[in-house]
């Protein structure tokens, strides 16, 4: 089992960043690739952004450029920095973790971009 514990949500403006992240505990030894979707009001959750264990990293068109992701395997975190926000990224952001067996979601935290 994997827990996940998202933080750093909030309300920003347009043009502002925010940073997210995700605490892991449990089996974090089986974690391949963490990572983070988000789904806004009436849309499907998409990817925005994963890394692997050996830090391969990939993202979503959309925040290419602006976001980045990072993880720090010392403190079981995985980071999302988002720059340049724009009120299309208004969303709850969930972290995401890949093992062999199964996958993992956290319970999301909302993030509001609005002047």
């Amino acid at each position: 089992q994997v827990q996940l514990v998202e933080s750093g949500g909030g309300l920003v403006q347009p043009g502002g960043s925010l940073r997210l992240s995700c605490a892991a505990s449990g089996s974090i030894f089986s974690i391949n690739v963490l990572g983070w979707y988000r789904q806004a009001p009436g849309k499907e959750r998409e990817l925005v952004a994963s890394i692997t264990s050996d830090g391969k990293t990939n993202f979503a068109d959309s925040v290419k450029g602006r976001f980045t992701i990072s993880r720090d395997d010392a403190k079981n975190t995985v980071n999302l920095q988002m720059n340049s926000l724009k009120p299309e990224d208004t969303a709850v952001y969930y972290c995401h973790a890949i093992t062999v067996l199964m996958d993992y979601w956290g319970k999301g935290t909302l993030v509001t971009v609005s002047s």
